[in-house]
């Protein structure tokens, strides 16, 4: 008797948009024995894990074994495949907004989260009085990610900014790329070390000191909203992973879930959220 489908949760990809991904995956191997596991189911998993925080051996049984799972997550890791699949996306999403496939400009911040004790990495944010890691970020006009770092909360912002920066122009093919808008903790020394070694102006949008409380910052809001999209997953609201690069493959896998969602839904009110 053939099995019959599981029913499906929350966080599944829809046929469109697998059929999206599909072509983006390695193909079956044509030498030895067919490929039994479904990567839809993978990857379904995987965004399973994400959506609702749980550990790996806590993945429901009707998923592939967890250990294929996780395989599968830290093989196409190593392989740079997660990013290989964002950066399409990223192109494909710009396009369908009117904007070129490469950014001109792009806005960077840092956000501070807790490590628990399973993490590898961890250091004191002594101003968000945070013991973990800070995510920094490199986004484009969009709040689409060009370039993410996950390091110890301990290191400055102006130093953490240099590893995104050195990141993005070794990874990053924009020649379009012009100008970075940054908060006043990028301000200083790292303004000239950023349009020397990438030609790039950074330019600091500072906070009116005589507005109370909340503030939304010209250019600088975009990259706050790519924080609230990624803290809609619940594994990502603290440091899980021991290696940070576990902890950067699964924001370019969120974001990737939030770019497929973009371009499979059809009319001008839909927005990436």
């Amino acid at each position: 008797m053939d099995a019959q489908p599981r029913p499906s949760y929350p966080g599944d990809l829809t046929d469109a948009e697998w059929a999206l991904l599909e072509p983006m995956l390695p193909p079956p191997v044509a030498a030895g024995a067919p490929r039994k596991t479904d990567f839809r189911e993978v990857v379904n998993a995987i965004l399973y894990l994400l959506e609702n925080g749980c550990k790996w051996k806590a993945l429901p049984h009707d998923f592939p074994p967890e250990g294929t799972v996780r395989d599968y997550f830290h093989q196409w890791r190593r392989s740079g495949l997660w990013e290989k699949i964002h950066d399409t996306l990223r192109s494909q999403v710009r396009i369908q907004a009117g904007k070129g496939p490469e950014p001109s400009a792009g806005c960077i911040d840092s956000q501070s989260v807790k490590a628990t004790r399973t993490a590898g990495t961890r250091g004191y944010d002594a101003g968000k009085k945070i013991n973990g890691v800070k995510r920094h970020i490199l986004v484009d006009t969009l709040g689409l990610l060009l370039a993410v770092v996950v390091h110890a909360a301990n290191i400055q912002d102006r130093d953490g900014a240099k590893l995104v920066f050195e990141k993005a122009k070794i990874e990053g093919t924009w020649p379009r790329m012009q100008r970075v808008w940054a908060d006043g903790g990028y301000a200083g020394k790292l303004i000239a070390w950023v349009s020397s070694f990438c030609g790039w102006v950074l330019e600091i949008v500072k906070r009116n000191d005589d507005v109370k409380g909340f503030e939304l910052l010209p250019k600088r809001w975009v990259v706050e909203r790519t924080f609230s999209w990624l803290s809609n997953y619940r594994r990502l609201s603290k440091h899980y992973e021991y290696w940070n690069e576990t902890g950067e493959a699964m924001i370019h896998i969120v974001m990737i879930r939030v770019m497929v969602r973009r371009l499979t839904q059809k009319g001008p009110g839909t927005t990436i959220a």
